[in-house]
Formats: structure tokens, sequence, C-alpha cells
């Protein structure tokens, strides 16, 4: 089926019209007559079978609808642009990334490591966009996601990288160092809930054999960056995996309450839709991060 798809010189012709608000403005833009610019724009409203344009003795102005699709087409436009002047800029080699994230393992991992990537291989760019819950890579521009879960999404094929195990922590100003807390000392202290896992505190007492009453109580948080500064600040006790916070337990800023760690059952992976496997780009980052996680889990005795 023929795609409903308008030529690129009408829509052009259109974008630049629509930003002057003058077909005579255009016109001298795109080194162009003004009839060109006014047959452009009357083949595309022919095409379209809506008014883009009122005209009247004084000029040319944007209708409703015009000035809705001008915005959308002037986007378009732009992204056209910028990929062809990569494209160029590149000669083909190299290209761009896509990448969803979970928000703090990007901050905290990912984007300290992600120099060394860029120094082996300045010729991909990698862009990062957060999202916390899965979603359907049809839906979406992405070439790859980093997610923490217990499976791989149905469609695509994943890369471990880690597992999650949990720790908790608070600021040495609420509890000092080597405090011991027994079942009745934790109810004392309020516990900084992740809102996307309300039974966080409840598994993580039951891997110690504990019941804890209000285990499900206390603030309500969504991202473990939130939870850490939460837990800096001596707002409460958070539950956060130990690789998102290792510098802050280095400076001391954080501590560990208890010397226990909880694997979630949950594991970060890279993931991608079966149909992008052979990207040349996702394939040297695939190479790469694999290499990193290797490397951290060796250095953390997790291998």
């Amino acid at each position: 089926m023929r795609r409903k798809i308008p030529s690129t010189a009408a829509l052009s012709a259109f974008e630049t019209a629509a930003r002057h608000q003058s077909f005579t403005k255009a016109a001298d833009e795109l080194a162009v007559t003004q009839s060109a610019i006014c047959r452009q724009i009357g083949s595309l409203e022919d095409f379209l079978g809506v008014k883009l344009f009122r005209r009247d003795r004084r000029g040319v102005s944007l209708t409703e609808a015009g000035l809705i699709y001008s915005r959308k087409v002037a986007s378009r436009l732009n992204e056209v642009e910028q990929d062809t002047l990569e494209l160029m800029a590149k000669g083909g080699h190299g290209g761009t990334l896509e990448l969803a994230v979970v928000p703090t393992f990007a901050t905290k991992w990912l984007l300290p490591r992600l120099p060394r990537f860029i120094a082996e291989r300045p010729d991909i760019t990698v862009n990062l966009t957060t999202r916390t819950r899965p979603f359907l890579f049809d839906d979406t521009e992405f070439d790859a996601a980093i997610h923490a879960g217990a499976t791989i999404w149905p469609g695509s094929e994943g890369l471990f990288l880690m597992r999650e195990s949990l720790i908790g922590v608070c600021s040495p100003t609420l509890i000092a160092p080597r405090t011991r807390l027994t079942a009745a000392d934790w109810r004392r202290y309020p516990l900084l809930q992740q809102s996307t896992r309300p039974y966080a505190w409840r598994d993580w007492f039951a891997s110690r054999g504990m019941e804890v009453e209000g285990d499900m109580s206390g603030p309500k948080l969504e991202l473990f960056s939130m939870l850490a500064e939460a837990a800096i600040h001596g707002i409460g006790i958070a539950l956060i995996p130990r690789l998102l916070i290792e510098d802050e337990l280095t400076r001391g800023v954080l501590i560990q309450v208890a010397k226990h760690e909880y694997s979630s059952g949950r594991s970060y992976h890279l993931i991608y839709p079966e149909r992008k496997a052979d990207n040349s780009a996702l394939i040297v980052f695939r190479e790469w991060i694999a290499d990193q996680a290797k490397q951290y889990r060796q250095a953390m005795g997790l291998d």
C-alpha cells in the first residue's frame, strides 16, 4: 500500500512559510519564486484536503489546523536533518544507539563508565532516556533497554549484566555505625519505601528470619536515587542495591545498618528486540557493556 506522505518539497515549503507567516519570505529563504511556494502549498492542501493558510489582501496566516500541523512537520524535518548530517559526518560508519535505562542505574553505574566507551568508539553516539517500567519496543524508537527484572521481555533477547542485592542503609546521624538492631529496635525508625516494590522490606526481613511491625509503612519514593538522598538526609532507613550506592558508602554519608544482603531475585539485563540483534552499533555496545559488567562482578567477588 502506498504511504500517505506528501512530498518533502511541499513539506519544506510549508514549514518555511509557516515559520515566516509569509510566502515571500519563504521563497527568499528557499531561493525559489513566490509562485513556486504557492503551488507547493496548494498541492499540499489538496493532498490533505485541509486548508493550512488563510489568504487575504494583507497576506497569509495559519489556520488552526495549519498551526498544529506546522509544529509537527517542523519537528519531523529537524529529525531528518539531524540524521542526515550525522550520516554525512560519519560517512556511514558508527551510528547512534537509542537506549532506555532505569534512571539510578544509568546515573550511578553506567554514566561513570561511559567515557571509556566514548574514548574507544567516538563514532557511536549513545542517547539515554529513562524508563522505569517495561514497554513494547515496537511502540518506540529504542534500540535496547537496560532493565532490572526477573525475566526477558517477549520477542526480545537479553544479556545478563548482574544480580541485584539489597542492603539496608541510613545516615550515620540517624543510627551510629556498628549499632546492632533487634526486631524491636527496627520499629523505632522510619522505613523508606520504594513505591514500585511495596513488599521489599517484608521480604528483606523474612530473609533474616524476622518480623517487624509496620514494615510496609513509611514515606514512599519511586526511584532508588530518591531513597538514597532521603536516607543521606536522615529521613529514614532505605533498602537499596549495593551497586547503586558504592560511592555513598565509601564517603561515609551512608552506612550499612546490618551485615545482611538480600538477593531480590531481580537482575539487570541489556534487552533488545530480536530484529535489532544485528545492529552494528548495538553489537559494539553489547560487547563493551558485557565486559564492563564482568569486570564489576569479578571485582565484587560475584562471579
